[in-house]
């Protein structure tokens, strides 16, 4: 009996990919998705209950017309799947007035018209209860930001996925990948599948299954930290927001409290750099939290500094910290996303779209020509 061939295979069905296998399947287009663990696992960089989603994106003015794609693409999905997905906490800014977070802050609001709000100083304590604003910071609201559900996120592109007509298989690790002729085929340590078109979006992993792109992707080993609270200052229902703090020695972020017991923080900046996700440790080492402690005795009075939890997860950092996303050289129909380097997944709505545009046309009219693997070619 012959087997099935697909228009297109997805690899990796994390953030980006669950979002790629749902935007290729809503085309009409038959797809088949793959990964090596279960569903909305723990084991790479897409769990961990929240990621914020902002659009005064300090990183790089450019990502802003993507974002916005991305918020119209977050509420369609809430849309058709009936779930909330997206807190609209808000989100405030805190840095020196040269910092790169208040400069690029301001920079993404100028050119993009970001409603974006400069809190005065004398106001700090009255709209951030709970929050030690360090003298001579400028602070920055930004009232249509806020926080994914992450896991659930991933679980509803999943399930829509399958909804479309996509076949998802799981537990299933991707040994090696061929070219033949126009096809391509993918051979697990369970089956061989046959596809046209074919998406890597496997984080981590990707270097193992892109051997040959000549751009290093560096992992990161990245601790993620829960720590108890002293009152409910912090607590969504009270209308605390999430937060972003530069500091001279780090830069932290964190979310509103939303168990009513913890919050969540971690430490943006650092980080331990492994060779493979196959070296993660994922029990605590010694100074796992080190510096989320000395912030919160030095910003956030009303957290005990002795976590309740951690958890471990991996940023995968391209050289200049921003994603890739392209065709592969050489390899006419495939395309990938990787090296979204910790900034990435409030973007998996969108990168999914960009990466199904690829996989049914070859091309996309959203702008990521900064996104491109040329700008390493020409740098």
């Amino acid at each position: 009996m012959p087997r099935k061939t697909y228009d297109c295979a997805v690899l990796g069905l994390g953030g980006f990919g669950s979002s790629a296998a749902y935007h290729v399947a809503r085309r009409g287009i038959s797809v088949l998705g793959i990964e090596q663990f279960t569903p909305a696992h723990q084991f790479g960089s897409s769990h961990g209950e929240t990621r914020i989603i902002r659009q005064a994106y300090f990183e790089h003015p450019d990502y802003v017309p993507l974002l916005l794609r991305g918020y119209e693409l977050f509420d369609e999905l809430e849309q058709v799947s009936g779930k909330r997905l997206f807190e609209r906490s808000g989100l405030f800014l805190s840095g020196m007035p040269g910092g790169e977070t208040i400069q690029g802050a301001h920079l993404a609001k100028a050119q993009h018209g970001i409603p974006l709000e400069t809190v005065d100083a004398s106001h700090y304590r009255e709209r951030f209860p709970g929050y030690r604003i360090p003298d001579g910071f400028e602070v920055v609201y930004e009232p249509v930001a806020g926080f994914l559900h992450v896991e659930e996120t991933v679980r509803t592109h999943l399930e829509q996925a399958e909804k479309a007509g996509a076949t998802l298989v799981f537990d299933s690790r991707v040994i090696s990948w061929r070219k033949q002729s126009d096809e391509f085929v993918i051979t697990t340590d369970k089956a061989e599948f046959i596809a046209r078109k074919l998406i890597v979006a496997a984080g981590a992993w990707t270097r193992d299954l892109l051997a040959s792109l000549d751009v290093p992707l560096q992992v990161r080993r990245k601790v993620l930290c829960w720590h108890p609270v002293r009152s409910n200052v912090y607590d969504v229902a009270a209308g605390a927001p999430c937060f972003f703090f530069e500091m001279p020695y780090a830069a932290f972020y964190g979310f509103p409290s939303i168990d009513h017991q913890t919050v969540k923080l971690a430490e943006h900046s650092g980080g331990k750099d492994i060779g493979s996700p196959q070296e993660l440790i994922r029990t605590e080492l010694d100074g796992d939290g080190d510096a989320v402690r000395r912030f919160i005795r030095d910003c956030m009075p009303e957290l005990t500094d002795r976590a309740a939890s951690q958890a471990v997860c991996m940023y995968t950092m391209s050289p200049d910290h921003h994603f890739i996303v392209d065709e592969f050289p050489a390899t006419t129909g495939l395309y990938f996303g990787a090296g979204f380097s910790g900034h990435g997944f409030k973007f998996t709505s969108v990168i999914g779209e960009i990466l199904a545009d690829f996989a049914e046309k070859g091309e996309t009219d959203l702008p990521i020509d900064f996104l491109r693997l040329q700008r390493f070619r020409t740098a």
